[in-house]
């Protein structure tokens, strides 16, 4: 598979990475031992959950091995450091009793060191959709970014960046819910045509509905009613499985895809006979976007 690259926008604050490899002086940043003490978070990244076990892992692999890649920092008045990338290494080192971290120095100013760790983070594939939407959404209320210029510096469509930004007038009951996993970016795009999102969202989780569910419903659809005229065998063609009638293994595949994607996704697993994948889009851009996905996998 091949590797994701850097958006367009990074490699620019980055500067030249490859002389920071090489480490010529004059080129860039230098690496240094710094007391972990003397770092410290930053308060407006996106990320705000960290997985305990990847943590416990990563602690594990630091006492092993040490820290392999330098922490990305930038001075404050006080003689301390922020951290703008590697927050989860100063963790696990933490963890791990580890008293000094090699660091990477970035002299400059504190927006662009903010923008830096924002585009930083969200290159990183374990951002939630709200912490992806609020990273956006940042970039465009603090810096001035349009979409495009997002969807630039961070390697995503115009038509994904655009689509993650509506997530933040969902209420914060519902945020909660897809952030601690409950709902999928599809079921959260669903809940934003809802008129009443919070009690919609709720009956989502009690029943555990499924997207093309929520979508019904938040349309103001009876969703038992229309699966049923859907799941009616057509000739020539087999029977759509509903999603009372799928497994908890294909109910989650679909939820990771729909989040991977923001858009609707529907497995029709027909075990030994095979089956099919559906995805739902709305617009052209929308469709590049997946056309993209699928190709740039074997690129």
């Amino acid at each position: 598979m091949a590797k994701k690259g850097l958006g367009r926008g990074l490699e620019a604050i980055l500067g030249d990475t490859q002389a920071l490899r090489s480490g010529d002086e004059g080129q860039g940043p230098s690496v240094a031992m710094i007391p972990i003490a003397e770092l410290s978070a930053d308060p407006d990244q996106p990320r705000k959950r960290f997985d305990d076990t990847e943590l416990s892992s990563l602690s594990d692999s630091i006492k092993r091995q040490g820290i392999l890649q330098p922490i990305l920092v930038q001075p404050k008045r006080n003689g301390a450091y922020i951290i703008i990338a590697g927050e989860r290494r100063w963790r696990a080192a933490q963890r791990a009793g580890i008293h000094e971290v090699p660091v990477l120095i970035r002299e400059g100013t504190a927006d662009s060191a903010a923008e830096l760790a924002l585009i930083e983070n969200i290159q990183r594939v374990d951002l939630n959709p709200i912490e992806e939407a609020d990273a956006y959404a940042r970039m465009r209320d603090a810096f001035g970014r349009k979409p495009q210029e997002i969807a630039d510096a961070v390697g995503k469509s115009r038509s994904h960046v655009a689509n993650m930004m509506r997530l933040t007038s969902l209420p914060d009951s519902v945020r909660s819910m897809v952030t601690d996993g409950r709902l999928s970016m599809g079921h959260a795009r669903a809940l934003l045509s809802a008129k009443e999102p919070e009690k919609l969202a709720a009956r989502v989780v009690k029943k555990d509905l499924s997207v093309r569910e929520t979508e019904r419903l938040a349309a103001g659809r009876d969703a038992s009613a229309t699966a049923e005229k859907e799941s009616a065998p057509t000739a020539g063609k087999k029977p759509r499985a509903s999603s009372g009638s799928k497994d908890a293994d294909t109910k989650a595949l679909e939820r990771d895809l729909e989040a991977a994607l923001g858009l609707t996704v529907a497995i029709d697993h027909q075990g030994k006979a095979g089956g099919e994948i559906r995805i739902d889009y709305e617009t052209l851009d929308q469709l590049d976007d997946i056309c993209s996905r699928l190709m740039r996998t074997y690129i």
